[in-house]
């Protein structure tokens, strides 16, 4: 009788083929996940260096029917401020299909949102005195938005004008920005008494009686950083202020509360009781001016 011969040699290659199969998977996977990282960041072909700005990249894009600015800043991770300024958008952020917009990329915070890791930033190295001296003289071109805080100079500058001066110069501001002279008027009267060297307790400058954080809001529609002790600069701050606050809102009441109480404040709370009063008062001395040419 003859015992069944056990066949051995089909074990090898099912053996070599399961391995070769785990092989090729992991090497499809390692693709497949190369090819996804690869997708994230966008490529040469579509984006460039943004030239005197660190940590940016500028990316083409063709705006598409629905899209809004601020929707195409959140998906690119892009400031919202800097995407305004770099298209000269007016401050409604009004789009229209086929529009081509440069959107600064913070690639930075593109990295960190799709898992990419971040590079720290370098330590800088000790210099010595001559070195400092001389990289203090070295000129370099300015860029076109310049990341900083609104300069924290303590000196007045043109604080002395006089009440007639003021006056002057908001109108022609106002004029500037589009904004309703004896509105702008009423708010500076009520704000400052048409007087430059005002500080309130809670930290507001000048004519306008703009806070520091709204001066550096407004220097990105400004294009420059706004010295809020220079008459000039809080002026023209308190209109830029006052048009984005107007076309952010439906009527000008809303637009005065705002200035005073804050928008986010207003659109989730409502007038508070000394807001009330404001608008009221404000709302007066506009009458009042455009009845007689003084707030008083």
């Amino acid at each position: 009788m003859l015992l069944p011969q056990r066949n051995l040699t089909p074990a090898r290659p099912a053996r070599a083929a399961r391995r070769v199969g785990r092989r090729l998977g992991v090497h499809l996977a390692g693709a497949v996940a190369l090819a996804a990282t690869v997708t994230l960041v966008p490529t040469t072909a579509q984006a460039a260096p943004w030239p005197g700005h660190a940590d940016r990249t500028i990316l083409r894009h063709t705006v598409k029917p629905g899209e809004t600015a601020t929707g195409l800043a959140v998906r690119y991770h892009a400031w919202t401020a800097e995407l305004f300024r770099l298209n000269h958008l007016r401050s409604d952020g009004a789009l229209y299909q086929g529009q081509v917009l440069k959107i600064p990329v913070v690639v930075s915070a593109w990295r960190k949102a799709h898992g990419q890791p971040v590079p720290r930033p370098r330590q800088a190295q000790p210099q010595n005195k001559k070195q400092t001296k001389a990289k203090h003289h070295q000129k370099h071109a300015k860029p076109l938005l310049v990341h900083r805080l609104t300069p924290v100079s303590r000196k007045w500058l043109h604080a002395d004008l006089s009440r007639d001066e003021v006056r002057h110069l908001v109108s022609r501001m106002a004029r500037r920005y589009h904004v309703p002279r004896t509105l702008a008027l009423a708010i500076a009267w009520q704000e400052s008494g048409w007087q430059q060297r005002r500080i309130s307790s809670a930290g507001a400058i000048g004519v306008m009686q703009v806070m520091p954080d709204t001066g550096r809001w407004m220097r990105w529609y400004a294009g420059r950083p706004l010295r809020l002790r220079d008459t000039h600069d809080n002026v023209q701050a308190g209109m830029l202020t006052l048009r984005t606050l107007r076309s952010w809102t439906r009527y000008d009441n809303n637009a005065i509360a705002a200035y005073y109480q804050g928008l986010g404040a207003v659109r989730k709370h409502g007038y508070f009781r000394d807001t009330h009063s404001y608008v009221r008062s404000v709302r007066a001395h506009q009458r009042q001016i455009i009845r007689t040419g003084s707030p008083i």
